[in-house]
């Protein structure tokens, strides 16, 4: 190997990392304006992130193109949720207590997922299909050791769980209360609904 091709070989990583840097940054600020201002323009995100309107048209040349990312970004987040609340472990409604808490942490990106217009798309959510899998195996899990009500089907307690999510998220959004008041009421809902009733 050349002395020319060892120096081209040290400064590659520079410049890509570079990228994805400017490339999470114009992202996440893409999450934190369009949580508050889901018709925001890209203008609006550019200088959110300090880039100039350019260089954001380098990464993303059209909104369609970022937000597809930022649905991407949701579905990666999803899962990512999914592995931290370790599903396999403890009770079924002690892992969908842990889901809740988890999804809790992504309040903004979930903020622009249920409100800004073209974020969820079903080819972006379609590889955590293995995660949707794990939330139905803690749920039936449930079903087994008495924590969740056997009459509520798997498919029922995870939409329960998501429409809950979006009534939290939007009680937040519209001052109702705090996001820990939001928490404790989701919770709360949701030990309610899927405990099952005490016996005759």
């Amino acid at each position: 190997m050349t002395t020319i091709h060892r120096v081209l070989q040290q400064r590659s990583p520079e410049p890509s990392a570079t990228r994805e840097r400017t490339r999470k940054a114009i992202l996440g600020a893409a999450v934190s304006v369009l949580a508050r201002q889901p018709a925001a323009t890209l203008a609006d995100i550019a200088a959110a992130a300090k880039v100039g309107r350019t260089t954001l048209h380098r990464y993303f040349p059209e909104r369609s193109d970022l937000v597809a990312a930022v649905s991407t970004e949701a579905a990666h987040a999803v899962r990512r949720a999914a592995t931290a609340a370790r599903l396999n472990q403890g009770t079924g409604a002690e892992a969908l207590t842990r889901l809740c808490h988890e999804y809790f942490e992504l309040a903004d990106l979930l903020t622009v997922l249920f409100f800004t217009p073209g974020v969820y798309q079903e080819d972006s959510f379609a590889e955590a299909a293995a995660d949707y899998r794990a939330v139905n195996d803690a749920i039936e899990r449930g079903h087994l050791d008495g924590t969740v009500d056997p009459a509520m089907s798997s498919d029922w307690v995870h939409n329960l769980l998501w429409s809950l999510m979006y009534t939290s998220i939007d009680y937040v959004n519209r001052g109702a209360g705090t996001r820990l008041q939001a928490l404790e009421l989701t919770l709360r809902s949701l030990r309610r609904s899927i405990t099952p009733d005490p016996m005759p």
